[in-house]
């Protein structure tokens, strides 16, 4: 039997809360274990092989609280298991330093605790926690335009060698300077910007190279998304989306054999519609020439739960950084991230991607 994976959260919100709930949906319901899931096993781990030992966030509401009670503590929505039949855990959720982690569109929904340590005081009691609690596995679950405080978590693994998920487009595993360090320390790294399980980047990419494969031309696209949960809200801050566009453009640039024209193509996050709450739509459009100059057309539109689409990748990536980890491999994992993320430090096709993925798994 494989240890158990124990793993720090960073980010106690709606991904996280569906990531540790949709587990306990499984545990509950055995007979449907496969829907839903990528890999039942990766190399001998199970979802059930992992431990969340620690959390950190900055609400005032969630600091102090055992994970099983933080996790529906507001603005969390996610409601998939009865808060009282979430089996109780005595890990706890430490406080967080919040930086740049809260958005002007949200302070007020998460009430962030007035600190009273100092900057010093407060990364040591961190360390202290992540030593004693033997984490191996930290998942950032940072709003986007958490540049600071995703560098502070990546620094803080490095400093405990401790391997680093990062779901959001702060720029870790896909920066040189930052995989070089992990490189250096050799401890792995899979990032950044978690790329949904049928989620809109992933359908448009898709698309896109489908339409490239296939010998048209494409001339224009657009992705436009609207949810209602507290990542679209934080989102309405302009400044905080400009890792967020690039990391998403992309995604879907990298697969075309022709780049288009900056004006010529829009994907990025557009607005929050509170009442949509975890629900996510999607709206897509391609433009292009086929034979004989003709034009054509096509627009999807999407509809997913926001936090399944995330959780269903999450799972798979905590699992391949802990068997990086049982094999000494650090920097970053680009099998791992090309797979399961927008903007790796290296793209390629999804099809290559899920290959590349798959022989890591196998250990070649």
């Amino acid at each position: 039997m494989p240890e158990k994976i124990k793993v720090g959260l960073v980010g106690i919100g709606n991904c996280f809360a569906g990531l540790i709930q949709g587990i306990e949906y499984y545990r509950k319901n055995p007979s449907k274990k496969v829907v839903g899931l990528i890999h039942e096993k990766l190399s001998g781990y199970g979802i059930y092989d992992i431990d969340f030992v620690c959390g950190f966030d900055v609400g005032e509401n969630k600091i102090g609280k055992n994970i099983n009670e933080a996790i529906y503590e507001y603005p969390n929505i996610v409601n998939w298991i009865p808060k009282e039949e979430m089996p109780k855990t005595s890990f706890k959720v430490y406080e967080s330093p919040a930086l740049d982690g809260v958005g002007i569109w949200v302070e007020n929904r998460i009430n962030p605790i007035k600190s009273i340590k100092t900057d010093a005081e407060l990364t040591e009691e961190i360390k202290k926690v992540i030593k004693e609690t033997g984490t191996q596995v930290i998942v950032s679950y940072l709003p986007v335009g958490s540049e600071k405080a995703t560098q502070f978590w990546a620094q803080t693994c490095l400093d405990m060698n401790t391997a680093f998920v990062n779901c959001i487009p702060s720029f870790i595993a896909s920066d040189e300077e930052w995989c070089k360090k992990f490189a250096e320390k050799n401890i792995p790294v899979i990032g950044d910007d978690i790329k949904g399980q049928v989620g809109a980047t992933i359908v448009h990419r898709t698309l896109v190279r489908l339409c490239n494969d296939r010998g048209t031309t494409i001339e224009k696209t657009y992705q436009i998304n609207v949810g209602g949960n507290t990542d679209f809200l934080n989102m309405k801050e302009q400044e905080r989306l400009l890792s967020k566009r690039i990391s998403k453009t992309e995604s879907v640039q990298s697969q075309l054999d022709v780049r288009l024209d900056d004006d010529k193509i829009y994907v990025g996050p557009s607005d929050f519609i509170p009442f949509l709450g975890n629900t996510k739509l999607m709206f897509m459009r391609i433009e292009g020439r086929q034979w004989a100059n003709i034009p054509f057309n096509m627009e999807v539109r999407l509809e997913v739960d926001d936090k399944a689409n995330s959780a269903g990748i999450v799972i798979d990536a905590i699992r391949l950084a802990k068997i990086a980890l049982d094999r000494g491999i650090g920097g970053p994992i680009i099998s791992a991230s090309v797979y399961l993320m927008k903007h790796p430090i290296k793209q390629m096709s999804d099809y290559k991607a899920r290959e590349a993925c798959e022989e890591f798994i196998k250990g070649n």
